[in-house]
């Protein structure tokens, strides 16, 4: 009897705790690419039928985003490049080279933290920190908003929010943060996905991935590229796939030194690395 009681007295006293877990983590069903495909077509990144949206995660890097902005150069396309605030401190003059050359950033949070246990408070702090330094680095208001592996807790809906952005996942993917990702095998894993309206997800970088793994979506981008063109698609940026907000962000004022990160910011001293996506 005494043991019954325990454990039923266990049971009350962990409800709360469940609960308030699964409210937490219930949106990020939505990682699911089949339920918001179907439920929540705007979070997926579906837009106009014609074009397809290009973006890249986890940067700036001064290694690997100028090479892939010199491929999109020779390619004559602009993407929307979802940054990450402790990398944009770190490199304020690649976050601004990106706007410079017609790009359009956006908030990837302000670390690649992993968002499994509750914490609100830091979603709240967090993001309108790394919203902030776009803004100010880079001198555009960003509009869009990822979270670091796609999962979209309670805590950051809310925060994305309250700083005035719009979450936006993807369509089609290259799983080109792997160790053995290829140029071949990230085209053929975007191919398998890709339609009219989607919203392709790269790498510039392997802040979060295998070391060396933006190699194979480099590689494959041309590509990628050309095989939206012949099936009649044009390749762009969020802020012209007809999901809303408009066609460019805006342009605000800023003073930051070109050769310093921003004064009164302050970042780890290594990137955490996963061979998870986002």
């Amino acid at each position: 009897m005494r043991q019954t009681i325990s454990a039923t007295r266990a049971v009350y006293a962990a409800a709360p705790v469940a609960a308030v877990a699964l409210a937490h983590i219930g949106p990020a069903a939505t990682w699911l690419p089949g339920l918001r495909r179907r439920r929540f077509p705007g979070l997926a990144g579906q837009g106009s039928p014609g074009h397809v949206a290009l973006t890249f995660d986890d940067g700036p890097d001064p290694v690997s985003t100028p090479r892939f902005l010199d491929v999109l150069d020779v390619l004559g396309v602009r993407a929307t490049f979802f940054v990450l605030g402790e990398n944009a401190v770190r490199h304020p003059v690649v976050a601004r080279e990106l706007v410079r050359r017609g790009h359009e950033l956006a908030v990837h949070g302000w670390t690649h933290d992993r968002p499994w246990w509750p914490s609100p408070a830091r979603d709240a702090r967090e993001l309108p920190r790394a919203a902030q330094v776009v803004r100010e680095v880079a001198g555009v208001r960003p509009l869009w908003y990822r979270p670091p592996y796609g999962i979209l807790t309670s805590g950051r809906w809310a925060a994305a929010r309250r700083a005035g952005l719009r979450p936006v996942l993807w369509t089609a993917w290259g799983k080109d943060w792997r160790h053995d990702a290829t140029p071949a095998s990230v085209r053929a894993t975007v191919a398998a996905d890709l339609r009219g309206g989607g919203t392709v997800l790269l790498h510039d970088t392997d802040h979060a991935s295998a070391p060396g793994s933006w190699r194979a979506a480099l590689g494959a981008l041309p590509d990628i590229v050309r095989d939206c063109r012949e099936a009649g698609l044009t390749v762009g940026p969020l802020g012209e796939h007809g999901t809303g907000h408009g066609t460019r962000h805006r342009t605000v004022g800023t003073s930051v030194a070109p050769d310093t990160a921003l004064s009164g910011w302050t970042v780890r001293s290594a990137p955490f690395r996963s061979p998870a996506p986002g």
